[in-house]
């Protein structure tokens, strides 16, 4: 891909991939939470196109960028350095209604 622009990060974790890609398979580490797969609107509201830097991650276990990003337990790919943007309350309610623990990957300057 030429251009970041067309990207979108997942808020999650920051996975970057476009906008048909996260529609087609959903986000390689946060599905079966965010179930994104099939749902355009979905995707609209788990990932965001506003993010900072782009870091690729070949052996996330190995890699202190990886741990540094919190993304050392997280596939190997193309990751948003900071994103900009939150998951919308009724996903984060609905998410720690199955127990499942939500952390903002938005950082402060």
């Amino acid at each position: 891909m030429s251009s970041t622009k067309k990207l979108r990060a997942c808020l999650m974790c920051s996975f970057l991939a476009t906008p048909a890609e996260f529609r087609k398979q959903g986000c390689p580490n946060c599905e079966d939470k965010l179930e994104m797969k099939g749902d355009a609107d979905r995707v609209l509201s788990c990932t965001t196109g506003q993010f900072d830097g782009v870091i690729a991650v070949i052996n996330p276990e190995e890699s202190w960028v990886a741990k540094w990003q919190r993304n050392d337990k997280h596939v190997p790919g193309v990751y948003a350095v900071r994103v900009t943007g939150q998951l919308p309350d009724e996903i984060v309610y609905d998410l720690e209604g199955r127990g499942i623990a939500v952390h903002s990957r938005e950082m402060d300057d």
